[in-house]
This record gives structure tokens, sequence and C-alpha cells, in this order.
């Protein structure tokens, strides 16, 4: 990164971090029972250790870093929340997104150095959908911040990316941002507060082009998805296709 990209996601990182500590404070407690009982619908018993999870990965990003890529999933699932990693995207799903990279080096990506890993909300369940529990059976405070951290993750990861691809000047990187996931950006999905305010708080195009929608790297859905595009578009190399494909996808959830 650039000094001053360095700089900026550096402010980023700290009010990410004190965000989710504040949130854990607040809201833990709170939080804690809800998930467990949306857990026994129909997950094997885990330890429930982070209610609201920050990316310590996001830590280890330094100014040297080559930041090509900005991704976005859903939320912190059982591996992201446990203490011994307290990092997104390292279950099965992450694992799968950095296998796509590593194999398909046009891309010139390492998932684990060149991405910083964000999701539409901290607050942590089992599942993705586990969070309708606690919007359905939660108190008050906890619906309003189920979907008050969408609003505050969707504005700061605008206002970061817009910043990156601003500051990176000579020499430095104009990111992507890769939303993947889009099936709950879609009308009456969990994240409508997410899309809503992740659009709105665009004022550039030149970020704004850069932004893709995908389908999850979850059961292989990304890479199902991408593979049937490229077959209807056989001139089209994996990069120029992912492009494509993310832009179409884009065009259908935020029009």
């Amino acid at each position: 990164m650039t000094p001053a990209q360095f700089q900026i996601f550096s402010a980023f990182r700290n009010d990410f971090r004190s965000y989710c500590d504040s949130l854990n404070s607040s809201f833990g407690e709170l939080l804690k029972p809800l998930q467990i009982e949306a857990r026994l619908k129909d997950t094997p018993e885990y330890p429930l250790e982070t209610p609201v999870v920050y990316n310590t990965a996001l830590d280890e990003i330094t100014e040297a870093s080559e930041i090509r890529m900005i991704v976005i999933g859903d939320n912190p699932g059982k591996d992201e929340q446990r203490e011994k990693n307290k990092k997104y995207l390292v279950g099965q799903s992450g694992k799968i997104a950095a296998g796509f990279f590593e194999k398909n080096t046009e891309f010139n990506t390492d998932f684990r150095k060149n991405v910083i890993i964000l999701n539409k909300t901290p607050v942590h369940t089992a599942k993705t959908s586990h969070l309708k529990h606690l919007i359905k059976n939660g108190c008050p405070q906890i619906r309003e911040l189920v979907k008050d951290s969408q609003v505050f993750m969707a504005k700061k990861t605008a206002e970061l990316h817009e910043k990156l691809c601003r500051a990176s000047g000579e020499g430095g990187i104009a990111p992507e941002l890769w939303l993947v996931g889009y099936a709950e950006l879609k009308n009456k999905g969990l994240f409508l507060e997410y899309r809503d305010a992740l659009k709105n708080a665009y004022g550039e195009d030149c970020a704004w082009n850069k932004v893709f929608v995908f389908q999850h790297f979850s059961m292989n859905r990304f890479s199902i998805d991408l593979k049937d595009f490229m077959k209807n578009h056989e001139n089209l190399g994996i990069v120029e296709a992912a492009h494509e494909l993310g832009s179409l996808h884009k065009k259908e959830i935020f029009g």
C-alpha cells in the first residue's frame, strides 16, 4: 500500500476493532442465549466464545502488504468466533476461496495476503440463516443491533474502498470489492440494510465501478456459477469472465 493507503486502512481498522469491542461489552450477554438457541435447531454443539467478532487477520496487514481486493462475506460462523481464530472465512468457505485464487493465478491474488476480508455484520451465528432467530426472538435492542451493524459495516466499507482507490496514486493498487453471497441481498433477504446502505454510501463512480457481486464461496457456488458463465462465453479469460459475471449480478441486486 502507499503510505496514504495504509494510514486510511489503519484508521478503518482501529474504528472497526473499537466498534466490535463496544458491541461485545454492551450486547454480548444478551446475544449468547439467542445464538445458542439458534444453534440448537440444526447445528452440533460447539463452544460459543465471541458473540461479536473482529477479524484479527486485519492486524497482520502492514504498509508492505499489496491489497488487491476487499471481499465481503456474510457473518462470522462457528470457526470464525473461536478464541484461537477470531478471523473471517477460515472455515470450509474460506478454504474454498483460498483454493480458487491459488489455482487461478491469473488473478495474481493470495487470499490470505492480498485481501481485506470483511462481513456484512460482525454478529456471530453458526449459520447465516440463524440471524433470523436473533431478529425474531431478540429484544428490540438486539433487533436494532443486527440491522444497525449492517449499516455501520456498509458505510465504513464503502468509505474505506473509495479512499483506498483515491489514494492509490503512483505505485499503489486501487482494489476491487467482491460482495459474495448475493442471495440474501435480494428483496426479503437478510442483508437488505447492508445492500441499501452500501449503494447509498458510494459517491464516486471510479470506486463503484470496481464493485462486483457473486454467489458465495460455500458449497462451490461461486466456482460453479463462474464455470457455467464461462461455458457460454468461451472467448473470455477467467478474470474478464469474473468481472462480467460480477457486473451482471451487481445489476440484478442494485439495478
